[in-house]
C-alpha cells in the first residue's frame, strides 16, 4: 500500500508541475495588465493617437490626374503618404528619393507599399523624376496639415494601413533607415 499511495503522491505532484507551467505566465500576464503596464514596440515612427481612420473619415486627396485617392485598394497595400514644408527643394528631394529607395528595398513585397505626395512638387531639375515612384495629389480639405512640417524644404511622413488606418507618423527630420524598419516589420 504504501508504493500505491507514494507513487499517487509522486503522479499528483508531476499533474501539479504541469498545470504550474501553463497557470504562472498566465497569472505574471495578468499581473503585469492589472498594474497598467503595455509592451511596446520599437518603432521609429510615433504612434497617431487616438487612432484615426482616413477612410472613414472621408479624407479626400485630389490626385493630379483629375481622380480621387483609393484608400482601400483592391489588394492590401499600405500608404506611405509625404508631406512637404513650404518650398520642397533639394533637402525635401533628398528624403523623398530615401523614402523611395526604401520602397525598392522591400524587395519582392515593394508592390505592397504605395507612395503619396500630397502636396506642391518640389522644385529644381532633379525633381523631374519624382512622378516615377510617387502619385502626386492635393489634400483639399486640409485635413493632413497636422503632420505637415512647417519648416521651409522638409518632409514629413505618415504610415497608412491598406483600410485607410493611419500608423505612425514621421515629422520633419526622420531617418529614412528607421522608416524602413518600420516598413519590414508591417510588410510582410
Amino acid at each position: 500500500m504504501t508504493d500505491t499511495a507514494a507513487a499517487l503522491r509522486k503522479g499528483r505532484v508531476k499533474l501539479l508541475l504541469v498545470g504550474a507551467v501553463f497557470l504562472v505566465p498566465f497569472l505574471v500576464a495578468l499581473a503585469l495588465t492589472l498594474a497598467g503596464w503595455q509592451p511596446t514596440a520599437k518603432g521609429n515612427g510615433l504612434p497617431i493617437l487616438p487612432q484615426r481612420n482616413f477612410a472613414q473619415e472621408q479624407l479626400s486627396i485630389r490626385m493630379a490626374d483629375g481622380g480621387v485617392w483609393a484608400w482601400r485598394d483592391v489588394k492590401p497595400r499600405l500608404t506611405l503618404i509625404a508631406l512637404p514644408g513650404p518650398d520642397c527643394a533639394s533637402h525635401c528631394y533628398a528624403a523623398l528619393t530615401a523614402l523611395a529607395k526604401a520602397r525598392v528595398m522591400l524587395n519582392q513585397n515593394q508592390s505592397r507599399l504605395r507612395l503619396l505626395y500630397v502636396g506642391a512638387p518640389p522644385t529644381g531639375a532633379d525633381a523631374k523624376g519624382m512622378a516615377n515612384f510617387w502619385r502626386i495629389g492635393a489634400d483639399t480639405d486640409g485635413k493632413l496639415d497636422a503632420w505637415r512640417p512647417s519648416e521651409p524644404d522638409s518632409l514629413g511622413a505618415v504610415l497608412v494601413e491598406s483600410d485607410g488606418t493611419a500608423l505612425a507618423s514621421y515629422p520633419a527630420g526622420f531617418d529614412p533607415a528607421g522608416v524602413l524598419r518600420d516598413l519590414r516589420k508591417v510588410i510582410r
